[in-house]
């Protein structure tokens, strides 16, 4: 535990000293001054003690680039809350980019350290944390999952020394195929990069699998599993072979995701993405829910566990709004119109 030191204290005893010492006799001489001083110390020692606060340290666990954005709401949030950087709180950011190994030594980390809270902001971060904090009374809160099914035993509360916010990216795909289907009327042929070894991966292929087949989509998927191995795959993704390509709610995607947006671009294919970020960097468009957004919600969540609240009895949250967006820049870049009935339904644009 650590305290800082309140330095407005003395200068309110030193008044208090010099007003007392206005009412004193001068005759009590040299021994009220002596009373007077052990007085002040014993004040100040206590005063000290009662008003000493505690620097909160929280670990920020993550796995791509693309969930800074979560992170930094919390921050503002946490701040509007009354927790001031360097003051009542401390943070440590990592990021894993991706490489599973790196996540779980960082992870392994911060449970050595003994942070206060673990922050994450994927369901692979979450996962990790979770794992290395089994035996430990370290919090861990989401700011975003997409699959947090494989975290809690139930909606009302995880059970678990955990809490935080679905990004409900999963039960969005079917809107995101249907809203291709609207930019691109004639795609059939989707390609989708994933790692086989996600731990979204059966979900992701679930979702995917009826969503596509209700539209006429065929999905093939191709398989990476670090982020070298997306920037060599990326390259079987041709006009020639596919109408479109969607980048799933997968970690070791999200990472190299640069990747696949130069590839879409070189062969003018619409790229569907379930991250809103993904679309200021260059995918088409998505459904999602905005990651800034998110981590002020779990601000909020993170503020009650620290003032005692139990984790395993906080409510998993949904996020407060899903948002449309489009990249016109990408789209114009493609050859691809954008119908002006979805331009005018749009909650963010990038040009």
């Amino acid at each position: 535990m650590s305290y800082h030191f309140n330095p407005s204290l003395l200068n309110s005893v030193l008044s208090w000293r010099a007003e007392l010492s206005l009412r004193i006799p001068i005759s009590t001489g040299r021994r009220g001054v002596i009373l007077l001083g052990l007085a002040a110390i014993i004040l100040l020692g206590s005063v000290d003690r009662v008003n000493a606060q505690k620097i909160y340290t929280i670990g920020s666990l993550n796995t791509a680039d693309q969930f800074v954005d979560a992170f930094e709401g919390f921050k503002s949030r946490m701040a509007e809350l009354g927790y001031k950087q360097g003051q009542n709180v401390r943070y440590d950011y990592l990021n894993s980019k991706g490489n599973a190994e790196v996540l779980r030594t960082m992870a392994q980390r911060l449970v050595q350290e003994k942070v206060d809270m673990i922050v994450t902001t994927s369901t692979t971060g979450t996962v990790t944390a979770v794992k290395a904090t089994a035996g430990a009374r370290i919090p861990v809160v989401f700011l975003s999952a997409a699959n947090p099914q494989l975290l809690v035993k139930s909606f009302s509360g995880s059970g678990y020394n955990l809490a935080g916010i679905s990004s409900a990216s999963l039960e969005l795909t079917a809107k995101r195929f249907e809203l291709l289907k609207e930019l691109a009327p004639g795609a059939k042929r989707l390609a989708m990069p994933v790692d086989p070894k996600g731990v979204n991966y059966q979900t992701i292929v679930e979702e995917n699998r009826q969503a596509s087949a209700r539209l006429g989509i065929v999905i093939s998927e191709i398989h990476v599993r670090s982020v070298d191995e997306i920037a060599q795959a990326v390259g079987t993704i041709t006009r020639k072979s596919f109408d479109a390509v969607f980048t799933p709610a997968d970690t070791l995607v999200s990472a190299g995701v640069d990747w696949v947006i130069k590839q879409v671009l070189k062969e003018r294919l619409p790229a569907i993405t379930a991250l809103l970020v993904n679309v200021e960097r260059g995918c088409l468009a998505t459904y999602a829910s905005d990651y800034n957004a998110l981590g002020k919600q779990g601000a909020v969540l993170a503020d009650k566990i620290l003032k005692g609240a139990k984790p395993a009895d906080l409510p998993i949250e949904l996020p407060d709004k899903i948002l449309l967006a489009l990249n016109i820049k990408t789209a114009k870049a493609i050859g691809l119109k954008i119908p002006r009935e979805i331009l005018l339904r749009a909650d963010e644009t990038f040009e």
